[in-house]
Parts: structure tokens; C-alpha cells; sequence
């Protein structure tokens, strides 16, 4: 097993819930530190100790890594943190990264390697648009569903955004229940 965890893998690890992790984490019975972009990572020495200490069984083998990989592309860090904290907390088996801008994000995509993209439209250096756009017209990374958020669409954009080949659009402020569900929806074994 690897040495540094993420939430959701430390909930399985031990057989709880990602909420009752993070729980641990902020009251302090488990050490972790947060990334640059917003996620928590735990060393598995670390949880294994507090997992002793409570007498929680620790797993002999690895849990099963059919998780499903998403990145958070986004100049906002509040938004990214927001955006990542609620998908690391949710039930599904995610593994969540994030990009700061559009040339990050492209980077990412050919190393990480994502099943879902949510993008922000507007980026310092380059465009949602054009990012989706390549994304979708390469076939290695043609089958990556895309997620656009914008504070500036109206009807017209959205249309355009789907041509380019969004599968949802949504308008900041970010309904964050509504963006989970349709995470869920479009991550859903065919």
C-alpha cells in the first residue's frame, strides 16, 4: 500500500466514512497536512498508529483502487478547495486533483489521466473553450466527460460550450449539490 493517503482511501482503510476522517483530522486524533491545491493527504503510518490506538483492525491487504479520477480546473483556489473538499467527502470512490490554469490542466490530463474534467471557462492563459475543445477532439482523451462552470453564461454559451463538447454547464455561484449529482451521474458504470 502506498505511504501517503487520501481521504477517501484512509475511510476505506478503516472502514468509515470520509466525513468521520475528516471529522478525526480537524479535532486532531490523526495527523495530515493539505496540498497546494486544497486536498488532505494522511501517511499511513500515521493512521495506522491512530487506528491502534483505538483499537481499529488494521486491513491485510490493499483495498481495491477502482477509483473513479476527476480534475478541478479553476484560477479560484476558493472555488478548487470547495469544489475538491466536497468530492473527496462524498461517498462515491473518487480521486480528486486540481489545475490552476489551462496549461496545468493539459498537463494533468495527459499524466493523471481523468475519467471527468470540471472546467472553468474563463483562465488567465487560455480558454475553457479551446481546453475542451482539444480534450475532446483527441481521441486518447476524447471519452474524458467535461463539467464547464462560468459565472458569465447565458443560454447562447452554453449551446456553444456543448459544441465544443461539454457535457454540463453550469453558471457560478455553484450549486454544489446539483454539480455532485451530476458528477455521479456522468462517472456511472455504462
Amino acid at each position: 500500500m502506498e505511504d501517503i493517503l487520501t481521504v477517501f482511501k484512509a475511510s476505506k482503510y478503516c472502514s468509515v466514512s470520509p466525513k468521520t476522517i475528516i471529522n478525526w483530522i480537524e479535532s486532531g486524533h490523526i495527523k495530515a497536512y493539505k496540498t497546494v491545491g486544497g486536498h488532505r493527504r494522511i501517511k499511513l503510518s500515521d493512521l495506522e498508529t491512530f487506528m491502534r490506538g483505538q483499537g481499529i483492525p488494521i486491513p491485510d491487504a490493499e483495498p481495491d483502487d477502482g477509483r473513479r479520477r476527476i480534475l478541478v480546473v479553476d484560477d479560484d483556489p476558493i472555488i478548487v478547495e470547495t469544489i475538491v473538499q466536497a468530492l473527496e467527502e462524498d461517498e462515491h470512490d473518487y480521486e480528486v486533483i486540481s489545475a490552476a490554469d489551462g496549461f496545468e490542466a493539459g498537463l494533468q490530463v495527459n499524466h493523471f489521466r481523468p475519467h471527468l474534467m470540471i472546467l472553468d471557462i474563463m483562465m488567465p492563459d487560455i480558454k475553457g473553450s479551446e481546453v475542451c475543445q482539444k480534450i475532446k477532439g483527441n481521441p486518447e482523451t476524447a471519452d474524458i466527460k467535461i463539467i464547464v462552470l462560468s459565472a458569465y453564461l447565458d443560454e447562447e454559451k452554453f449551446k456553444k460550450m456543448t459544441g465544443f463538447g461539454a457535457d454540463v454547464c453550469f453558471s457560478k455561484p455553484l450549486p454544489l449539490s446539483q454539480l455532485k449529482e451530476e458528477v455521479a451521474r456522468l462517472l456511472e458504470p455504462n
